[in-house]
């Protein structure tokens, strides 16, 4: 699994898992995760305009959000207090401390995978959305 990726499990019917494991073995897909992804991302881009839309109704960043500790210092500094939404990945850097994280974070929403410390993580438990 590439770095980044998350895991999913889905349950299915045996008939819809009998078609997909069909159009395998007929050599339209590599195997099961192959299909599942190409008609997940046909989803998404049938899709496209709603999310758009509730990305820009929602003031969201997409894709990777990077937190470093150099902004947090920053806000700090500015006495200004970040609130982060994020569709795709958001990474707060491992250099941040937990105090600090906690100091300069009011909240923070992750639509898709938060990776940051464990330390931090547990330090931002109550602000996460």
């Amino acid at each position: 699994m590439a770095a980044g990726n998350e895991k999913l499990t889905i349950n299915l019917g045996p008939v819809d898992l009998g078609r997909i494991d069909l159009l395998v073995q007929e050599g339209f897909y590599a195997n099961r995760s192959d299909f599942i992804r190409t008609a997940i991302r046909s989803q998404l881009v049938a899709e496209r305009e709603p999310l758009a839309r509730s990305i820009e109704r929602h003031h969201l960043d997409l894709g990777v959000r990077e937190i470093t500790r150099h902004e947090l210092e920053t806000a700090i500094q500015e006495h200004r207090t970040l609130h982060v939404s994020v569709v795709g990945l958001a990474r707060i850097a491992s250099d941040v401390p937990p105090d600090l994280a906690r100091a300069a974070i009011g909240s923070l929403a992750v639509l898709g995978s938060l990776q940051a410390s464990a330390e931090v993580k547990a330090a931002l438990a109550d602000r996460l959305r």
